[in-house]
């Protein structure tokens, strides 16, 4: 398989960026999309030319260094759980398949011989570091700001000592799924964060532990989101459709309603 590239270079945070037209030939159907971004940046190295920066997740969670320097990482898990691999792959967030992340895509997907256009994530919130590689450390703030339990509960119980209503606990576990990848803000309009901090308060607020400060939690997390610039929600449910999760926005609602209840229960 044949592919031509329009890929987004850019040196640096200050400087200004431009798409650069590679080819890549003989891909074949089973190579994944960072396999294949390999291929390319081993072509630009043996012309001397400036390989591309793009993030991968790393094995074992081991700090990687790769040929394109600290921000790119050298190794390719497929798992889709820690949100490093973040692109935007002809207008949509990982690419054309559905509840995916970039490392799971395969070049199958794409027909032989297209054009495809490969950016970072756009978003005010997300500055661009090099070339494909963003910083999403803002969705780290916000999990600093309020994402966890700070009261005390204790050693940990048996499994069965503490009772959740199964459809409880289901909820909690698919909020609990999102993996902060940032694809809901670079699909949404406005550059909200309101379905990560809705997955986060809701994986939370549903189960005895957490409950105790979901208004407190929702209140801190939301202000910090305003704060790092993130945009408001207006219910377009893009974020939703391009989830690799398919995290539901019923989660913003319960942010929401707990955000709510901290306001009048001042």
């Amino acid at each position: 398989m044949n592919f031509t590239l329009k890929v987004w270079r850019q040196k640096d945070a200050q400087s200004k960026g431009h798409f650069e037209t590679y080819k890549v030939e003989h891909i074949s159907h089973g190579t994944s999309f960072l396999e294949m971004l390999d291929i390319l940046n081993e072509q630009l190295i043996n012309e001397q030319a400036d390989p591309i920066a793009f993030s991968k997740g790393c094995k074992d969670g081991e700090t990687c260094i790769a040929d394109s320097g600290p921000v790119s990482f050298d190794h390719d898990c497929r798992e889709g759980i820690c949100g490093a691999c973040s692109l935007y792959i002809n207008g949509r967030a990982h690419g054309p398949e559905n509840e995916v992340t970039t490392c799971q895509l395969y070049m199958r997907k794409f027909k032989d011989g297209s054009t495809i256009t490969v950016e970072p994530w756009r978003s005010a919130a997300f500055p661009v570091i090099k070339d494909l590689v963003v910083d999403r450390s803002a969705l780290d703030k916000i999990m600093q700001a309020g994402g966890f339990i700070s009261v005390r509960t204790g050693s940990v119980p048996d499994a069965n000592a503490t009772p959740i209503a199964k459809e409880k606990a289901d909820e909690s576990m698919d909020a609990a799924a999102c993996i902060g990848c940032g694809a809901c803000v670079a699909t949404c309009k406005n550059g909200s964060a309101m379905l990560f901090i809705g997955a986060r308060v809701s994986s939370l607020a549903l189960l005895p532990q957490g409950k105790i400060e979901s208004k407190r939690r929702a209140m801190s997390m939301i202000a910090k989101m305003d704060e790092l610039g993130f945009g408001n929600c207006t219910n377009t449910r893009a974020c939703e459709m391009e989830c690799p999760k398919h995290v539901s926005i019923s989660h913003i609602a319960r942010l929401n309603r707990e955000f709510l209840k901290g306001k009048f229960s001042k």
